[in-house]
């Protein structure tokens, strides 16, 4: 369990900084000079959107987690499948969000991070980066690992592009994500090999 509860703590502050680095990257606007107070309703939203985003980024990873946990313990796969695929079906509709292709789209994100997160639980470690460290061994095979995952998410993102055609600032926030994303990622590799 304590492995679990420091992948779940690991994910939540990755998004964390996804979100500020998207917040920190956009430019300020006229407003922030002229409204005094306008730092106050910054960190309203800042809060909020940093909220958004870890709910969205945990979904999938806290399925997948749960999946590579029930298979240490044993648990049939069947069941664990239909489950996932309920979990999924609910969660895509009650955003208003669900398709059948990007249904699929996540079901492929949460069977890489499933695997990617069974790793982890069978590695040895007292660390977030230690478990990684010693479940890829190399930079090669975590390297393997971060390239399944990010085209996996640009599948995600590229289904919700073609669910809300012309959008223009959704692409341009999803492509923000993926940005932090790849450079928090890429810091991670660097950091452990």
């Amino acid at each position: 369990m304590e492995k679990y509860d420091m992948i779940v703590a690991a994910e939540q502050q990755f998004a964390r900084e996804v979100t500020l680095g998207v917040i920190v990257g956009r430019p300020l606007t006229l407003w922030h000079s002229v409204i005094p107070g306008m730092f106050i309703i910054d960190f309203l939203r800042r809060g909020s959107a940093i909220k958004q985003y870890t709910r969205r980024f945990m979904f999938p990873r806290k399925l997948a987690l749960d999946a590579a946990r029930a298979e240490i313990h044993g648990q049939d796969k069947t069941v664990a499948s239909a489950d996932l695929e309920d979990n999924i079906n609910k969660w895509l509709h009650a955003l208003d969000l669900y398709t059948p292709e990007l249904h699929q789209a996540h079901t492929v994100v949460i069977d890489v991070l499933s695997a990617h997160y069974l790793k982890l639980l069978e590695a040895e470690g007292d660390t977030y980066l230690l478990l990684i460290k010693n479940a890829y061994q190399n930079r090669e095979g975590f390297q393997t690992f971060l390239d399944q995952i990010s085209a996996a998410e640009k599948e995600v993102e590229r289904e919700i592009i073609n669910k809300f055609t012309e959008n223009q600032k959704l692409e341009e926030k999803l492509l923000a994500e993926q940005n932090q994303v790849e450079m928090r990622r890429q810091k991670i590799m660097d950091d452990m090999f």
